[in-house]
């Protein structure tokens, strides 16, 4: 691959493709290892990228794969099994609880962030791709090897799961005070 394509990648997408991560891990050190992760697989494999789907769409396909082995090797070592993980349906938690990128965060957005953390891994991962790095149906769709349905309907769960969740700890924090 040339240097020229890897730096103009790398310029172009890596602050979208950290953000991505450092949302589903919820650590900058961690995000940053990842990242560099995510690139040494660009540089292995682009001889093999097709133009099939957008460089962008190609690029967050492999941080979602890095993020889900990260996922992974966490889930066995704290378990200490090598049971399967399935991303789809279980829920993707980071060893971290809040980092200090989260401290930037408005109030809103932590709220929502925080909730999303009891949503399944499939529903974290649309909400972050639609929501937080405002990728389209199709990009997501293409970057989760789903179809467009696939997406809209985890969307919708998501969504509906997310306002019961936050309508919960509303009424929980009103309980308080």
């Amino acid at each position: 691959m040339k240097e020229s394509i890897f730096h103009r990648l790398y310029d172009q997408y890596h602050q979208d493709v950290f953000q991505f991560l450092i949302y589903l891990v919820k650590d900058r050190s961690v995000a940053e290892d990842l990242s560099h992760e995510v690139y040494v697989r660009v540089l292995k494999s682009y001889e093999r990228f097709q133009g099939k789907s957008s460089e962008k769409t190609w690029l967050f396909a492999i941080a979602k794969n890095v993020a889900i082995d990260y996922f992974r090797k966490n889930a066995v070592r704290s378990a200490h099994s090598f049971t399967a993980f399935d991303w789809e349906t279980e829920q993707l938690v980071s060893p971290t609880k809040s980092p200090e990128s989260f401290i930037e965060l408005n109030d809103e957005t932590r709220k929502i962030l925080e909730a999303l953390e009891k949503c399944t891994g499939d529903q974290q991962m649309v909400i972050i791709m639609r929501y937080f790095q405002e990728l389209s149906i199709a990009e997501t769709a293409a970057i989760l090897n789903w179809t467009e349905g696939k997406v809209k309907t985890t969307q919708h769960r998501a969504i509906k799961q997310l306002r019961e969740l936050l309508s919960r700890n509303k009424e929980a924090s009103q309980n308080e005070s």
